[in-house]
């Protein structure tokens, strides 16, 4: 028997319940980012889409400054916090309703997003590894922490990666990170598989054939898989055109267990987990 998961997530006082799937919508405060249709940078480009965000049905908006696509390039931690910093800032005024979550691995960037910006929740691509600082900072804070597996970082990332079992090597590197927070006394955990995050497109369909065996860890589950090279490689069309596919795998992930969908296309995800909602229901 799984340990049950908890239904709630308290993200600075606002409580999302689990027990529907969440859609976490994303804001790249980037000029690089793989997916050109998720690039933001004036002002007016940031309130207008996370107010579009919004309207269409998103539970969380997660803004990052730093492209974590394979051969990235890397950026100063100055950089990084110009660009996301005055976002979180903008949303949070123009929307004081919405949760917020930080895109970063740098703890001290994470943390003044956080008490100095309006930001709720940190979601940590490096899952701790790349600033030893990150679980200190996620236990002062007493906030969500989004912890996503990442083999090497993403200049590394695509280089061979390799795995006994994809899917058990990934659980023992979440176990033993989970035990380190959870000891320290860290309630909000949400683990992410980490898809395209150092593994090749097979490994990437043999975790979201497998996914309802994260189910063991008893924790939430965030999944990215929203226009990933492996769906449009495998269908050999474009990033762009890879919004159906998306769609499709979206609702694969929701079937198995994924309870938050990280996304670039709100609407659609929102749909999805109406109609899985709808077929549950129905049972």
């Amino acid at each position: 028997m799984f340990p049950e998961k908890p239904r709630y997530i308290n993200a600075g006082g606002k409580l999302l319940d689990l027990e529907i799937p969440k859609v976490m919508g994303i804001i790249n405060i980037t000029p690089d980012s793989f997916y050109k249709g998720s690039r933001y940078n004036t002002d007016e480009e940031i309130i207008r889409v996370a107010g579009r965000m919004i309207k269409e049905g998103a539970d969380i908006l997660d803004v990052g400054g730093y492209s974590s696509h394979p051969g990235a390039k890397d950026i100063s931690p100055e950089e990084e916090s110009k660009r996301v910093l005055k976002a979180i800032k903008l949303i949070s005024r123009e929307f004081p309703e919405a949760i917020i979550s930080i895109d970063s691995f740098r703890a001290d960037l994470a943390r003044e997003a956080v008490t100095e910006c309006g930001a709720h929740m940190i979601n940590d691509i490096s899952g701790g590894d790349a600033d030893s600082k990150m679980f200190t900072i996620v236990e002062n804070l007493n906030v969500p922490y989004i912890m996503m597996h990442m083999k090497g970082n993403p200049r590394t990332m695509q280089d061979n990666p390799v795995y006994e079992d994809v899917v058990s090597d990934i659980l023992k590197w979440f176990g033993e990170r989970i035990f380190k927070l959870q000891s320290v006394g860290v309630k909000d955990i949400i683990i992410d598989p980490g898809f395209g995050f150092g593994k090749t497109i097979v490994h990437n369909f043999e975790l979201l054939r497998r996914l309802s065996d994260f189910s063991i860890v008893g924790l939430p589950l965030l999944v990215g898989l929203s226009r990933k090279s492996m769906i449009w490689k495998t269908l050999n069309i474009t990033v762009d055109e890879a919004l159906n596919g998306t769609s499709v795998i979206n609702a694969i992930a929701l079937f198995n267990g994924a309870d938050i969908l990280r996304v670039h296309d709100v609407r659609e995800a929102v749909q999805a987990v109406k109609l899985l909602k709808r077929i549950k229901n129905s049972v």
